[in-house]
């Protein structure tokens, strides 16, 4: 099964951690995040790995080769200049007929193969893995009505909304839906897609998920990656 890893964003809110290294080669505790997705996708049954890069890009190639030393096979696909994180797919020579996309700096412990094959049984053009995600307001939140008169009073509220987790599978029909050489970004692609009534299905996941975006959550990251290894990576029995 074919995997597209997304890994040639600059990281900008991780500086300055990613000053002199990409995001995806930014230590899990012994592992870069990257080294930890490709064990993941191997464990899955995805083998055949194209590494979509642009920044700091000979670190990651120098790093990961030809996917040898984890038992895959692994391409790299550049980008010139930043095409955002749905155009990079049009760069790919080959894809097939139904693949797995992904960002390189997922933490999470998503069965990739269940996800990959409830997209395959859906029909959909495209599918999203979803998470739950809760977000706490530290405020008092009003409501108003039309005559501006107050009608309710919430004292710091957690609401919950329906996240993307940056793992997708797509159809190759899909990139009929994509420009070449300009910038185009996920929720452009799904917004599209919609548009054009083709469906986009939805996977729920209630497990581990961690979007390694900011310096808080990356010190969450490797918090939760020490304590909980076995659960990330089932097959290291160290």
């Amino acid at each position: 099964m074919q995997a597209i890893i997304l890994a040639g964003g600059k990281g900008t809110r991780l500086k300055p951690y990613t000053t002199i290294f990409p995001k995806p080669l930014l230590p899990i505790g012994d592992y870069p995040i990257l080294e930890v997705v490709i064990k993941q996708l191997k464990h899955f049954g995805f083998d055949d790995i194209t590494m979509a890069v642009g920044h700091l890009k000979e670190l990651i190639q120098a790093f990961f080769n030809k996917g040898e030393n984890w038992g895959v096979k692994i391409s790299y696909s550049f980008e010139d200049k930043p095409l955002g994180t749905a155009a990079p797919l049009t760069l790919i020579e080959r894809v097939d007929d139904d693949f797995l996309v992904m960002n390189g700096d997922v933490l999470t412990n998503l069965n990739y193969r269940d996800f990959f094959q409830h997209h395959l049984h859906s029909g959909a053009i495209g599918s999203i893995a979803i998470y739950a995600k809760p977000v706490h307001i530290d405020l008092g939140v009003l409501k108003v009505d039309e005559k501006q008169r107050v009608s309710n009073y919430i004292e710091k509220p957690t609401l919950h909304y329906d996240v993307s987790m940056g793992v997708y599978a797509f159809n190759k029909r899909v990139l009929e839906y994509i420009p070449k050489n300009e910038y185009f970004d996920f929720p452009e692609l799904i917004l599209k897609l919609i548009k054009n009534k083709q469906p986009v299905a939805a996977y729920p996941f209630a497990g581990r998920w961690m979007d390694i975006g900011r310096p808080e959550d990356y010190e969450q990251a490797i918090k939760e990656f020490e304590t909980l290894k076995s659960e990330f990576l089932p097959d290291d029995h160290v």
